[in-house]
């Protein structure tokens, strides 16, 4: 039995409540560790290890905090294989997907953000004869992480790197579904010789952990990643302390395909957007909207290729698709495709449950979907599913495009696929969407906001945008 700790102070603690929660390995359905069900005492255990580390945390010098960033990254690549297996145990992905993006992607966020740090520039403005103002960016003290359970460690980092290369320290939560990997940072943490304090991480619910360390006084930023409908709890609990909030939340994502498309590179990277890590990504492609030139051929050709995937037991390497993260995920995306069908949708692909044979036969797997001949106001087209299922629509102007793929709450992420350059970037202008990917998909740069408009979120990670976050501007004045 893997019985995973509290990472405070350096240090590897048991929750003082001695309370724990299963954690289930999503192929087999099956307990396979404990985590700490760890409470406000936990909380205030690892603010008063960070209080503690934040003077000389702050005080290091830039180049000697970028070195410790980037040692957590050397240690990251070099445990690749032990991670990527660890989050395909816990999370149910392809240990192959996790080995080639999620851990590399992890260990890129900690080396971006060590160089980050001692490239990020602040403003000076005179006054011509009578005074110079200069703005100094300094970090916000304690802060708390909280992310979510479809990229662990990928998201963890993503969030964590830039807060400690600002000069803060941080309160950490991972989702209480997928601890492995975050739990295993603390150990990389101590190989690179991060003091003890600067980052501490809490295993538990959202509802004790999480909303303790929303609520306590001495943290005075959150970054949060997660469903829309927590990330408004949070936003709503934490409005009359006034610290400072970011929210990355859901997405319903369109994909616009054109006529003019390449046909089958489009074919491939839109079934990869539909489908990767089981569909449970905040920008995978959910709504697609097709050109009814080409709308048989393209819903054939994906229908042929979603028969033709399988999902399989994620630690063998040459699984390209595995389990749902959950008992209680797989139960809500079934839902929504039963939902599906009564709002008349005919399912063209998938949408059963799949059995499989030996240590996975009572694991969480769905055969990929595709949905026809619902309407755009459908459920299953206005709410987040996160899931292997996507539905298709003709249209047949532009015009008729844009307004179906704006058509909704949210505003993360949105494709478009055409070769028209005029069109790419008109429609790129008018999508309400924080990201716009052109004939691509998941291609990130690392220095560009990233986030989304209406319900998909608050504020932008990534950057300059994330060490904005994690710092507070202050002016100073100097008169001649």
């Amino acid at each position: 039995m893997d019985i995973i700790a509290n990472f405070i102070n350096g240090q590897y603690h048991a929750p003082l409540g001695e309370n724990y929660l299963d954690n289930i390995e999503p192929a087999t359905g099956l307990v396979y560790g404990k985590i700490p069900d760890s409470e406000k005492a936990d909380v205030e255990l690892a603010v008063a290890a960070a209080k503690k580390a934040l003077p000389a945390w702050q005080a290091m010098p830039l180049e000697q905090r970028a070195d410790m960033l980037s040692a957590i990254a050397q240690e990251i690549e070099a445990r690749n294989d032990e991670l990527a297996m660890a989050e395909a145990i816990d999370n149910g992905k392809p240990v192959a997907l996790a080995r080639i993006v999620d851990i590399p992607r992890a260990a890129s966020n900690f080396k971006f953000f060590a160089h980050a740090c001692s490239q990020f520039a602040s403003e000076s403005h005179a006054i011509a004869g009578t005074a110079i103002n200069y703005t100094l960016r300094q970090p916000v003290g304690i802060v708390g992480c909280i992310s979510p359970w479809n990229l662990p460690l990928y998201l963890f980092t993503w969030k964590i790197a830039p807060a400690l290369a600002a000069g803060n320290c941080v309160i950490a939560k991972p989702s209480e579904v997928t601890p492995k990997t975050a739990a295993l940072l603390g150990e990389i943490c101590q190989k690179a010789g991060l003091p003890a304090g600067v980052l501490n991480i809490l295993h538990g619910s959202g509802a004790k952990v999480g909303q303790a360390i929303c609520q306590h006084q001495e943290i005075k930023a959150i970054s949060f990643t997660g469903g829309t409908t927590t990330g408004a709890q949070i936003a709503q609990l934490l409005a009359p302390t006034f610290k400072k909030i970011s929210l990355e939340l859901g997405g319903k994502n369109p994909a616009l395909i054109f006529a003019d498309c390449d046909f089958d590179n489009t074919i491939e990277q839109v079934f990869r957007a539909s489908f990767a890590n089981q569909g449970q990504i905040c920008l995978c492609a959910s709504r697609l909207y097709i050109e009814r030139p080409i709308y048989e051929k393209f819903k054939q050709a994906l229908v042929d290729k979603a028969k033709a995937l399988q999902p399989n037991d994620p630690l063998l390497d040459d699984s390209q698709m595995g389990a749902l993260v959950s008992k209680s995920h797989l139960e809500k995306v079934l839902g929504y495709i039963e939902l599906a069908k009564a709002e008349g949708g005919k399912v063209l692909a998938g949408g059963k449950q799949v059995n499989l044979a030996g240590r996975c036969q009572k694991g969480y797997f769905l055969q990929p979907t595709i949905i026809e001949n619902l309407d755009n106001q459908a459920q299953c087209n206005q709410e987040e599913i996160f899931g292997p299922v996507i539905t298709l629509q003709p249209f047949d102007t532009d015009e008729e495009a844009l307004t179906l793929a704006n058509d909704s709450n949210y505003g993360l992420a949105a494709t478009i696929w055409t070769n028209h350059l005029g069109r790419a970037h008109q429609l790129a202008e008018t999508l309400n969407t924080g990201i716009v990917w052109i004939n691509c998909w998941l291609l990130r740069d690392l220095r560009t906001p990233f986030g989304g408009m209406n319900h998909s979120g608050l504020g932008r990670e990534g950057g300059h945008e994330a060490m904005r976050f994690f710092t507070e501007s202050k002016n100073v004045c100097v008169k001649y």
